[in-house]
Formats: C-alpha cells, structure tokens, sequence
C-alpha cells in the first residue's frame, strides 16, 4: 500500500544553518512514512502519511540537508528506539564518557546535562563518576523510565525557554552533551543559543552526529530519514557557531554509526585554542569537493544504478517463484524498502530485536517476525537490509546457507551470497 503524500510537515525555503535561500536538490528518495512507525495488528487499518525525502545542499555554506520537516510530535512521541539495544553503542558511550572528563576535568558533583538522553545510557556512564546528571527527551514513555531508573530525565523538547528554567534550578552547566540528535533539529539557532545560555564560563558542549563524507563514500542511504533534517561537514558547522558566539576547538572522525563526527565547542570567549583539527577537516572536506552538487549528484547517479540492479534482481527472483524475505526492521530499514520499491516483493521481515516481533513494517506492512522463521519458513533468498552488520549477521546463520539458502548483500554493492 502507498498512501498520498498528506501534511503534518513544511518545506524550509532557507538553510538552517546559514539561512541562506540557494538550494539545490542532490538526491531524490522515494517519499515514506515516519521509518520507525512499525504498527501492532489492531491498527493496521490506519492510514500512514508519507513524507517527501529529497536531500537539498545549501551552495551558501555546504549543509546538505532536508527541506520536508515532519512535525516533531508525529516523530518522536511514542518513539521506540533505545540506546541500549544499538549493537556496541552503550560501550561506545563508556569510552565517550572517559575521553569528555580527560578533556574537561570538571570538579565533582559539576552536571552533566544530555539533550535526547533516550534512556539514560550516557548518563549513566557521567553519574558513575561522581558527576550530576539530568536528562531532557520528548519521548514520554522514555522519559519516564529513565527517571524511575535512577536518571532523571525532563520529558520535553530542549528550547531557549527550557534552557533559563533549568539554569535557574540546576545552575550553570559544565558539560552539554548531544549524541545523534542535533541532525535531528529543525530550529538550531534556538538549540544552540539555549545551550550557550546553560553553559558555564569554561563549560564545553561535545556532540556526535552523522558525518556526510562518509555518508557519501559508503553510500549509507539508509541514514537518510525523517528524523535525520541535517547531514552534517565540519565547514558549515564551524561558521554556525561562530555565529552563536562559541567556537568549535575540536573534531575526531569516530566510527559510530557507518562514520560521525564528535565536536567539542566552547564559549568564544573561553579562550581555550583550537585545535588543528577542525581546519584540517575543513581542507579535506573542500578538496573532495563536499560543498560542491556535483560531488552529491555523482553519488545519486550511482545509486540509482545500484537500485536498477536489485530491483532486476528481485523482480526476476519473484517471477521464477522464489521467496524472498527481509532481514532488518530498523528505522533506515524503510527508507530502503521504499526506495528499492521492495514493498511487494519481500514475503516478512526478520530482526532480532523481540520488541518488533508481531508488529508491521511503516506503509506497507510487512510483518516483522523472529530470525528462527528463517529455519521454518525457509525463503529462497534474505535479503540483509542491515547491511553494514552482514558479516556478523551471516555469520550467525550459517545453517541457513548450509540448508541451501542465499543471502542479498545490497550495498555497496549488489551481492548474492
């Protein structure tokens, strides 16, 4: 089923970071609905509103970005996903947590505060070591276990106004923290100047967020959803705080997430001095021509060849009478099912997340079933929507090729194993 493109979203007609009006479309996905809006049985006859996903480059300062901002509400609250059960993550976040206090030294007893803190799990790591902690999160359910977990969490979107009011209760802050949210904001000056008025004289703000280089040079299409208004370089980014009166004094190139970036900004008028790496970045984003269409357009060419060729594959497969099944019900999972136009074609999903058992997919509604179906069902073929883990995930199913079936790798490049 494909529902008609409704409303409960704008079109931006300027760059959220500069504001400039010079926008150029790069890539065109298939329109979806909300990706992780996965459906129990009993509300499978509600219509579910797709959302234009056409990724625009600012040619003023380079933000490549989505101009289609769906409401946030419609997102995130009733928001499933969990930190905790994202593969490495929350080890990820104890190693994040050690090299932020090696940078910063706060005194303890200093607050910590996490801007779309999920459900605690960095948090956690800062409070282990003796630091306050204080979490703010619009997904409500979220919220509130995290708080009865011990992190108290404010089930609210972060602003300006949220900002005074917790300045005037908590005090000034040391340490702001933004992990995968701040390409998830549609108003950033607001964001930015309400963690500016937080901050202490020598506080810092450290996020981590998708990095378009390596979204480009992967071809991770399926980071690119709704939620996702941003697909940050370290150039625009740089300019954006300065205008905010703060200074972005360091950038590491982290693995998270198929590639992110993790920077650390200070008040401009800290005087902390930067480091080389945000002007080494800086250069080698510019000399492989990231602020620049054609660089993006090269890459959609080359994805819509890749697309042609599943698509012949998959179609060929289901006229021959071969089952195809799914592997993934992520929230990129459906960026990708929509834009391989697989809706039809793929008989269940498999994850091996249990809290997606029993549900069904955004649009369409798959199923999504248990990994133990591949063995009773016994597909032709499983197609590995979480492509960056089919190693991992082949790896556990060996029966499964043992017992004669075959696995779809479908980027980089299309794969048949």
């Amino acid at each position: 089923m494909k529902p008609e493109v409704l409303t409960h979203s704008f079109r931006r007609d300027n760059c959220r970071l500069c504001g400039a009006s010079d926008l150029e479309l790069v890539l065109q996905l298939a329109p979806t609905p909300p990706g992780d809006h996965y459906l129990p049985a009993e509300r499978l006859k509600e219509t579910q509103t797709v959302y234009p996903l056409d990724l625009f480059l600012c040619r003023a300062c380079g933000l490549a970005q989505l101009r289609d901002v769906v409401d946030p509400d419609v997102l995130y609250g009733n928001y499933i996903y969990r930190t905790s059960i994202s593969l490495g993550l929350t080890e990820h976040y104890q190693g994040y947590a050690d090299e932020v206090l090696r940078r910063v030294s706060p005194p303890e007893g200093a607050l910590v505060i996490d801007i779309g803190s999920n459900d605690g799990s960095l948090l956690n790591c800062f409070q282990n070591r003796g630091l306050r902690v204080l979490g703010v999160d619009p997904a409500r359910e979220l919220a509130e276990q995290a708080t009865r977990s011990g992190i108290e969490t404010l089930p609210t979107y972060f602003s300006m106004e949220l900002a005074r009011a917790v300045r005037e209760e908590w005090g000034p802050v040391m340490i702001v923290t933004a992990n995968n949210v701040i390409a998830n904001i549609d108003n950033l000056d607001d964001m930015i100047g309400g963690i500016r008025s937080l901050l202490a004289p020598n506080g810092v703000f450290v996020f981590e967020t998708g990095y378009v280089v390596d979204l480009v040079q992967q071809g991770i299409l399926d980071n690119i959803y709704h939620e996702h208004l941003s697909y940050f370089s370290v150039k625009p980014l740089a300019g954006f705080f300065r205008k905010h009166g703060m200074e972005l004094i360091n950038v590491e190139h982290v693995l998270t997430k198929g590639g992110s970036l993790r920077g650390t900004v200070q008040l401009a008028s800290s005087g902390c001095p930067a480091s080389r790496s945000v002007n080494d970045l800086i250069a080698v984003e510019t000399n492989r021509g990231f602020d620049c269409p054609e660089t993006f357009k090269a890459w959609a060419a080359r994805c819509d060849e890749m697309r042609g060729e599943l698509v012949s594959l998959v179609r060929n497969l289901v006229a021959r009478g071969k089952t195809v099944a799914g592997y993934g019900a992520s929230v990129g999972v459906t960026t990708l099912i929509y834009y391989f136009d697989l809706g039809s074609a793929l008989s269940f999903l498999v994850d091996d997340n249990s809290s997606r058992h029993g549900l069904f997919s955004p649009g369409y509604h798959i199923p999504v079933l248990s990994p133990r179906v591949i063995y009773e069902r016994k597909p032709d073929y499983v197609l590995m929507l979480p492509w960056r883990f089919s190693e991992a995930i082949i790896k556990k199913h060996q029966t499964y090729l043992d017992q004669g079936g075959h696995f779809i790798v479908p980027l980089p490049k299309v794969d048949v194993i």
